[in-house]
């Protein structure tokens, strides 16, 4: 029996092996994940800011498959994979010899080479991340009973992007709640945001991305754009000579991917591998790369589609159906991708939606929460079940 072996378990491993067994394929599958447990990447900006537990957001990945007998989950992190031999180098246990491997491993957090951004800003890319980022801004927030520190009120907020648009919108939903808990002065309250670039969520129409911006700034945002970050510190952000100072420094200026591709020998950029319009590895034919650690080109305009949740499933069910037409001596097809739109949450009350679904829809305040919601537990659904979905609320 040949052996398929899913490195990953974020949202393309998941589905991957979903797929796979719903096609009841004639192979055994080995899941390969660091930890035991699934988590919702695109939920994680409300763990760190305390509106949801981790529970909330995570559940088994074993208990999944727990019914398919010809599944293997196994509980291990990925050193390497080798090529030559195909063969996953792991940790804990011995090699696992592959026939065909489907590669998910996820991403990273992306420093650019900024000194000090390692050092002193709190990413948000998994679990641990998530709360460690939390449970320091809720000390330092305690602290200022004792301190009158006022840099124990200004949090940081480094990067622009959709975590940290989301991120933002659950701290200022929370903050008021926070103030009564520690007995601090809401009114003094700094949250600045720190973006390189000349635009706030540039993904979406003017209209939407304004709102948003004003929404965050009338709850206590101040955004300064056009303002590279150039230095770190342990408490304060240099954009060149201007200093911003502040005693919690989240970093969320971007990710790549899991620093496994370049370990393995692949041909790379920022740990992303470019892949053929069948998802396949050029020169590995029984090697597909999905999720996070792929480049898939956009064939309008040549240039490659970001890596999203959505993107990733769209890929894992190509991936399985192209495993399924390798196994079964048929050609592979090409991977096609339609947007559906992109939803960004503002707290757990408030949103803004671009939605390409029986025509296009702009949505903003609740009803894009409500679309967020929606979204959530429709991903839920794709890579768990109808009880995995039920557990997570």
């Amino acid at each position: 029996m040949k052996r398929i072996v899913v490195l990953g378990a974020g949202y393309a491993g998941m589905r991957t092996v979903k797929k796979l067994t719903g096609m009841n394929v004639d192979a055994q599958i080995v899941l390969i994940n660091k930890n035991p447990y699934h988590y919702q990447t695109t939920e994680l900006h409300e763990v760190a800011a305390g509106t949801k537990e981790p529970a909330d957001i995570t559940f088994d990945i074993a208990n999944t498959f727990a019914k398919k007998k010809n599944v293997q989950v196994l509980i291990d992190e990925v050193i390497r994979v080798d090529q030559n031999a195909k063969s996953i180098v792991l940790k804990n246990n011995a090699p696992i010899r592959y026939d065909y491997l489907v590669n998910a491993l996820g991403f990273e957090s992306e420093t650019f080479g900024i000194p000090g951004a390692s050092e002193n800003g709190w990413p948000l890319i998994d679990i641990d991340t998530a709360m460690a980022a939390r449970a320091h801004l809720e000390n330092t927030l305690k602290r200022y009973k004792r301190s009158r520190d006022p840099n124990d009120l200004r949090i940081i907020v480094c990067g622009a992007g959709f975590t940290s648009i989301e991120y933002l919108g659950e701290i200022v939903y929370r903050m008021p709640k926070l103030a009564k808990k520690y007995g601090f002065p809401r009114n003094q309250v700094k949250i600045d945001c720190i973006e390189a670039g000349p635009k706030i969520l540039g993904m979406f129409n003017q209209n939407l991305a304004q709102w948003a911006v004003r929404y965050l700034e009338k709850r206590g945002v101040t955004f300064h754009v056009s303002t590279p970050i150039t230095e770190v510190r342990p408490n304060s952000v240099m954009s060149n000579d201007q200093e911003f100072p502040a005693n919690t420094i989240i970093w969320t200026t971007g990710v790549h991917g899991s620093h496994v591709i370049a370990d393995s020998g692949y041909e790379q950029k920022r740990n992303r591998v470019v892949v053929a319009d069948d998802l396949r590895v050029a020169g590995q034919p029984d090697q597909f790369l999905i999720g996070d650690v792929s480049g898939v080109p956009n064939p309008e305009n040549g240039r490659l589609y970001p890596t999203t949740a959505q993107i990733s499933i769209a890929q894992a069910d190509c991936v399985a159906e192209n495993l399924v037409a390798l196994m079964n001596g048929q050609p592979t097809k090409k991977f096609v991708f339609k947007a559906l739109g992109t939803v960004c949450s503002l707290g757990p009350k408030a949103g803004i939606a671009s939605i390409d679904m029986f025509g296009h829809w702009s949505l903003k305040g609740w009803i894009a929460s409500v679309a967020k919601k929606f979204i959530a537990d429709r991903a839920v659904l794709e890579l768990g079940n109808i009880r995995t979905m039920l557990e997570s609320d």
